[in-house]
């Protein structure tokens, strides 16, 4: 059974908070995730886990996380308040091409961008926040992150073109031991090209493995966090047939057994650096 968020919190809040760092990181972490700015984020924290994803990444408080196209906020609400004062948050976008407006104009100029919404979003509480695009890495930069951090972004850097610099900027951030979390729409191991080449959101484990490998990242440990077997993965839509998107669902008959089955099946994966 899903353990749900209530139930983490009331977990971590019992735990002692003196007894070790992992105690006291574990507790400051339920507290971001209980705050008040978080009310409209909480009804995605059981498909999302957040508590458990976090540590799986091993992410801590004091460290340099990169986190890929934040868009809206929804985990830079979680990762700069609770990486603390001592910690460094920055906001990768990619590069876009100019025929890319609309929905994809809150990717550009992330320099300035993301410091502004990060003051909407946590005021200004946490870690410092700093945001660039992929062909912008500011050079001190290069070798001072603990972690990137994407977030069913996958898809979107194969079929939008940003695999490639996406992948070197993550390489250039990294520390020599630094690791990359990847939280992905996961489609059947046996799917064809057709429904996993991004258009539809879902990618084959296996690819996105194969992917990093080629880059020079390892994979250290995957997780089933954020699994969801009730997902077919073979929408016609897509994932976002699912919610919160229901995209194709005309009827609240239909609506109800979408939202039965709950959010897309996840892989979740770490990789380290390689040299």
């Amino acid at each position: 059974m899903r353990r749900t968020f209530l139930a983490a919190t009331l977990l971590a809040l019992a735990a002692p908070l003196a007894t070790s760092p992992a105690a006291a990181d574990t507790a400051a972490l339920a507290q971001v995730l209980a705050h008040d700015r978080r009310a409209d984020d909480r009804a995605r924290d059981e498909w999302r886990n957040p508590a458990e994803t976090l540590a799986f990444f091993r992410v801590e408080p004091g460290m340099t996380v990169v986190d890929y196209m934040p868009a809206d906020g929804w985990y830079s609400r979680v990762i700069i308040p609770y990486l603390g004062e001592s910690g460094t948050y920055l906001g990768l976008n990619p590069d876009l091409h100019p025929r890319m407006t609309g929905y994809w104009d809150m990717y550009r100029n992330a320099a300035t961008r993301i410091p502004d919404d990060a003051r909407k979003w946590v005021g200004g509480e946490g870690a410092r926040v700093l945001g660039a695009n992929t062909d912008t890495v500011p050079s001190e930069l290069e070798g001072t992150a603990d972690r990137v951090l994407v977030f069913r972004e996958m898809h979107n850097m194969r079929r939008s073109g940003w695999l490639h610099d996406s992948m070197l900027a993550f390489r250039k951030l990294l520390k020599a031991d630094g690791m990359v979390g990847v939280v992905q729409h996961r489609a059947r191991a046996d799917a064809p090209a057709a429904e996993t080449l991004g258009d539809k959101g879902y990618q084959r484990e296996k690819d996105i493995i194969a992917i990093f490998d080629s880059y020079g990242f390892d994979l250290v440990e995957k997780s089933e966090i954020n699994a969801n077997p009730n997902d077919p993965a073979d929408w016609e839509g897509g994932v976002w047939s699912l919610p919160p998107g229901m995209r194709g669902a005309t009827t609240e008959a239909e609506k109800a057994r979408r939202s039965a089955i709950g959010e897309s099946d996840r892989m979740t994966l770490l990789f380290r650096k390689r040299a």
